[in-house]
């Protein structure tokens, strides 16, 4: 009776421990999966799959040492497994919109646009470089991190950050300058 008590008080501290970890990362899987399905339904479905079969396979993460990383890298191959389905061509595209309070009304409008815009640019890039950039610039990853989610190297990361943040930035000075020539 009691071996079994204990059992079954190792087993809740486990998918406590598990909870614990995963929910730490389940908002960072959703902005990963948005960023790549641009559905927040369909970016919700994934993370709940994702979320699923980490739980069934709860007993084999504690031999994951970044799970995390884990986690991140499960997302993105199920989002692109998504993409590459038949069901993709049904996704819509919505744009994610900050709302922040800014005294001006211009500066607000302004920095909405940009902010807008910058998202709106992302999406043309090529996968790899909206990937890098989505996991650098908003999750806030390491470089380390972001190679073992990419299957890249550490140097391609960041070569693949730096084109992508020199495309944006052209894009963006071209869209602020409304077209207007400037000498340079």
């Amino acid at each position: 009776m009691k071996e079994t008590l204990n059992k079954s008080l190792t087993i809740q501290m486990d998918e406590g421990a598990f909870l614990l970890r995963i929910l730490a990362v389940q908002d960072s899987m959703f902005r990963l999966a948005k960023r790549l399905l641009t559905s927040t339904e369909e970016a919700e479905d994934a993370v709940q799959e994702v979320l699923t079969k980490l739980w069934k396979n709860m007993n084999a993460l504690a031999t994951v040492s970044n799970l995390e990383g884990y986690a991140m890298t499960m997302t993105k191959n199920y989002c692109l497994d998504r993409l590459k389905s038949k069901q993709a061509t049904q996704l819509r595209l919505v744009h994610f919109k900050h709302d922040k309070a800014i005294a001006s009304l211009d500066q607000h409008i302004d920095n909405c646009d940009s902010v807008a815009q910058v998202f709106d640019f992302m999406e043309v890039l090529p996968e790899q470089q909206k990937l890098v950039l989505q996991l650098r610039d908003v999750e806030q990853y390491d470089f380390e991190t972001i190679a073992q989610i990419t299957e890249l190297s550490e140097g391609a990361v960041r070569v693949a950050l730096s084109r992508a943040r020199k495309t944006i930035r052209k894009q963006l000075i071209k869209a602020h300058q409304h077209g207007i020539e400037t000498g340079s």
